[in-house]
C-alpha cells in the first residue's frame, strides 16, 4: 500500500513544482494542496494553527510583485483570484508539514517530495562540477580570440596582395 501511493504521483510532477525563489528551492501552497489532495485553504489553516513550527526559513508569504511575476512565468489564473498571497515552503517547511498534516496520503507525499528535493540538489551539484570545468576551459582558451583575429588579418592581407600584385622591374623598383 505504501508504495502504491508513492507511485500515484510521478517524481517528475513533483520536480516541476519546485521553483527557485529568493535563492531558495520552494513549493507553493497551492501545489502542495493539490499533491496532498486537500484545498489550499485547509493547508493554510493547518499551517496558521501551527505557525510556530514555520519560521521564515521554512515558509514565507510571497510579495505581490513576486506573485505578479509568478503569474507571467507559471501561468496562474487571473480569474477567480485569491484573497491571500501564496505561501512558499522550503524543503524544511515541507518536512514540517508532515507534523501538521496527519493523513497517510500526506506522509507518503512528503516522502516523495523529500526525494524530489534530493534529486534537484544532486542535479545542481553535478552542474556545479560542469560549470567549473567550463570555466576552466574558458580560461585555457581566453587568449585565442585575439590570436585568431590576427591570423584572419594576415590571411586577408595575403589575399589582398594576391589580388593586387605589385609589379617590379628587373632592378627591383616598384612600377606604378
Amino acid at each position: 500500500m505504501e508504495q502504491e501511493n508513492l507511485k500515484s504521483v510521478p517524481e517528475g510532477v513533483i520536480v516541476r513544482k519546485i521553483y527557485l525563489l529568493r535563492g531558495q528551492k520552494i513549493i507553493f501552497d497551492f501545489d502542495l494542496a493539490a499533491l496532498y489532495n486537500v484545498e489550499t485553504k485547509q493547508l493554510k489553516r493547518a499551517v496558521r494553527r501551527n505557525i510556530k513550527r514555520f519560521p521564515v526559513d521554512f515558509m514565507f508569504e510571497i510579495s505581490s510583485e513576486e506573485f505578479e511575476s509568478l503569474r507571467s512565468q507559471v501561468g496562474t489564473s487571473n480569474r477567480g483570484g485569491t484573497r491571500y498571497l501564496p505561501m512558499a515552503f522550503t524543503e524544511q517547511g515541507v518536512a514540517m508539514l508532515s507534523s501538521v498534516l496527519h493523513s497517510e496520503n500526506a506522509i507518503q507525499i512528503n516522502i516523495a517530495i523529500m526525494r524530489a528535493f534530493v534529486q534537484i540538489r544532486c542535479f545542481f551539484e553535478s552542474n556545479k562540477e560542469l560549470a567549473a570545468k567550463i570555466e576552466e576551459l574558458q580560461k585555457a582558451v581566453s587568449g585565442h580570440d585575439e590570436k585568431i583575429a590576427l591570423i584572419f588579418s594576415a590571411i586577408r592581407q595575403l589575399m589582398a596582395e594576391k589580388e593586387n600584385p605589385v609589379k617590379r622591374n628587373p632592378v627591383g623598383f616598384k612600377i606604378q
